[in-house]
């Protein structure tokens, strides 16, 4: 009898979201017994402003094999750009160490572009989860498009994803539309009760409960400033509870990040501001939410599939796929007023809990785990440019 030696999958994570998405897999790589699970932590996962969420992954039960430290000292343009070239050298060193047979990563973020270069320049073989999407007012577009070129086998988290890195001219033998993976969560959730969750918090829960999520915009002079402050100022004022979460790493942070601490600071039993709630937390905060307001992905992609109805503010996710509960509005103060009151309006939020979410309900790690098995190495080891233009 021959035995088929076990596959080193390494995973490498930089922030809560991407981690979010990639626990499902990684849970399924560890139980298989013909995979080996190597997990590195970058980024935002082992800074204390950001909540030090490497916590979340070692209390999850996943050995933490490699912890590079990117040393990100302020949210400037150039310190993101010394950080990833930090990222690449790190990361390239545990990978060396570790020796994996495929490298996986998720997203479109400075650290996991890090991670992309530092695996093809090493020749370690990269599945891409999340590529071939777009979101048109980031800088994350194209990083997330050169992680695709650099990758040698794709998960694509819906069709006209898959189809979109057939045109970047990838081979759509190696391009598996999976499913996100994000949502095998939601498809597994345990969800804290409203009882539950006020002790969690720390303060009452009172209705309408809005959970908030707001990022820096990278396309933007200001980094999405002037849209951080139309938000506060449509929410001011408002009855029930609020939750902000952490705002990531991404440059303009600071100061975004203090003006929603100002504002939860005036109403601290109204109000309340989390680096983390953690994905059980998270996803149970979705599922009782009256409306998710920000500009997330988890908005687009986990808020649907729960049957939030979702205010998405601006055009940093210009360019997924909507689900029917997701409402677009601009970064102006009527705007995201108007928007409010309608995802507050109770027949929309009864079409938004029927509806049929874009993504889909899960099963992607099941699916991504199945290729991982099977591709044969030697096939990711070589790229060839996939021409759809006649010769």
């Amino acid at each position: 009898m021959t035995l088929v030696p076990t596959r080193r999958i390494c995973v490498v994570t930089g922030s809560r979201a991407d981690y979010g998405h990639l626990a499902p897999v990684m849970r399924a790589i560890k139980a298989d017994p013909d995979l080996a699970l190597q997990v590195i932590v970058c980024g935002q996962h082992l800074d204390q402003r950001f909540g030090e969420t490497w916590r979340a992954i070692a209390q999850d039960g996943f050995e933490i094999d490699a912890r590079v430290d990117l040393a990100l000292g302020d949210d400037s343009r150039l310190a993101m750009a010394q950080a990833t070239g930090r990222g690449v050298s790190g990361i390239a060193e545990a990978l060396a160490k570790l020796s994996p047979d495929i490298a996986l990563v998720l997203g479109d973020r400075y650290e996991i572009f890090a991670a992309g270069a530092a695996a093809l320049l090493l020749s370690i073989p990269l599945a891409h989860v999340h590529g071939g999407e777009l979101t048109e007012a980031a800088v994350d577009d194209a990083l997330r498009h050169a992680l695709s070129k650099m990758a040698s086998l794709h998960f694509a988290a819906a069709a006209p994803y898959g189809q979109r890195l057939v045109q970047m001219g990838e081979d759509p033998s190696r391009v598996i539309v999976s499913g996100a993976p994000g949502l095998d969560q939601v498809a597994n959730l345990a969800p804290f009760t409203r009882e539950e969750m006020a002790p969690r918090l720390g303060i009452p829960i009172r209705d309408p409960l809005l959970l908030i999520t707001y990022h820096p915009v990278t396309s933007q002079k200001d980094d999405g400033l002037a849209g951080a402050k139309a938000l506060l100022k449509a929410l001011d004022g408002r009855p029930g509870t609020m939750i902000f979460t952490g705002v990531n790493s991404d440059p303009g942070h600071a100061e975004i990040a203090k003006l929603f601490a100002e504002f939860v600071a005036k109403a601290p039993n109204e109000r309340l501001a989390v680096p983390s709630l953690g994905q059980r937390g998270y996803l149970s905060a979705v599922r009782l939410a009256a409306a998710v307001i920000g500009n997330s992905s988890s908005g687009l992609i986990e808020a649907p599939a729960l049957g939030a109805p979702t205010v998405n503010i601006g055009d940093r996710q210009k360019g997924r796929l909507r689900s029917p509960g997701v409402i677009d509005c601009g970064e102006d103060f009527e705007a995201i007023t108007a928007a409010i009151t309608k995802a507050l309006d109770p027949p929309f939020r009864a079409r938004a809990q029927r509806a049929t979410p874009a993504y889909g309900r899960g099963g992607a790690a099941a699916r991504i785990v199945a290729t991982l098995k099977s591709v044969p190495l030697t096939q990711l080891s070589i790229k060839r440019f996939h021409d759809i233009l006649p010769r």
